[in-house]
């Protein structure tokens, strides 16, 4: 019973600094709570919070994708290809991108369930791979040009609210239920609690691990044709550094780097702090490179205080099983 109060409790707390930091940036600046700045916020949230999902299922297994940055970057550099040098119509050339963002997940998964690397290597090195096929397909230069019906994805509103606030808000019920609502959610908790027991209770631990790592290059390159969709430009560094954004709104949210623990609700309260907080900095003219600083120690705050409770609880664990076993 505690083990699923606490939680909660901390994903409430987490809550409570979101809206002390809207607050803050309400007083310093005037135009943070203007309709038009909120939806911004939404559109520039999108990203962030569907390849969250993603994010959210690795790391609940207790693995990690270090390579959702430059996924996006080859996502945003080949579905901007097809559209302008192939010449294939933008819903075409967004279905075969979420095809290779779902072929770039598995392959991630496949060698790391395979060899048994560690989650961390295999994805650093993907990382590396795919910043230079990015790289090499683009030329460096951006590419630009898009049917004006695809930008509706990541700029256009229906009935006021803006479309990629409901792609995102899809997205998440999706994420949801799956996590929530079906056996593979609960296989992955297994897995991030203990592989070893989740595998003799029958769980099929390795093409479980594989589907999650697909899922999370689909859910990326969900996020990738969005980016695309609202800066219109496609470049080789666009998602550069934005696996480090993911992760720490996942973590802030909740979701612990060791794995077994983590809710999509304390992710998604974590990629609005995110969120606001990029937001608000960019309205207080924040230098850039202070802005990294700020990000980077919070992200090093949230681990460590993530690494030291789960410490904490297993300490707690074995102390009480010892008691029992004397009293025994």
């Amino acid at each position: 019973m505690i083990d699923r109060i606490v939680p909660r409790l901390k994903e409430f707390g987490i809550f409570f600094v979101l809206i002390a930091l809207i607050i803050l940036f309400s007083v310093l600046s005037p135009n943070f709570l203007e309709i038009g700045n909120l939806f911004n916020i939404s559109k520039q949230i999108a990203t962030l919070g569907i390849c969250a999902v993603g994010f959210t299922f690795v790391l609940i297994t207790g693995g990690i994708d270090l390579s959702l940055g430059y996924q996006i970057s080859l996502n945003v550099v080949v579905c901007g290809i097809l559209m302008t040098d192939v010449g294939l119509p933008w819903y075409v050339s967004i279905l075969l991108v979420l095809g290779l963002g779902t072929l770039i997940g598995l392959i991630n998964g496949v060698i790391i369930t395979v060899t048994g690397v560690s989650p961390l290597i295999v994805t650093l090195a993907m990382m590396t791979i795919l910043n230079g096929a990015s790289y090499l397909l683009s030329k460096g230069l951006p590419i630009f040009g898009f049917p004006s019906e695809f930008s509706v994805l990541g700029q256009g509103s229906v009935a006021g609210i803006p479309v990629a606030l409901l792609i995102l808000i899809a997205a998440w019920a999706i994420g949801l239920f799956v996590l929530n609502k079906t056996y593979f959610g609960r296989y992955l908790y297994a897995i991030g609690n203990n592989v070893e027991a989740a595998r003799l209770s029958g769980v099929n631990t390795k093409r479980t691990l594989i589907w999650v790592y697909a899922l999370a290059g689909l859910f990326t390159a969900i996020g990738a044709v969005l980016v695309l969709s609202r800066l219109n430009s496609a470049q080789s560094a666009t998602g550069a550094g934005f696996e480090f954004s993911v992760l720490t709104a996942c973590v802030l949210g909740g979701v612990s780097v060791m794995g077994g623990r983590g809710t999509l609700f304390g992710a998604f309260v974590g990629v609005l702090i995110v969120g606001v907080l990029d937001n608000g900095l960019v309205l207080l003219n924040v230098s850039e490179y202070i802005q990294l600083v700020i990000k980077g120690v919070i992200l090093l705050v949230a681990v460590i205080y993530d690494s030291t409770s789960k410490a904490s609880k297993g300490k707690v664990k074995q102390i009480g099983g010892i008691k029992l076993t004397k009293t025994v």
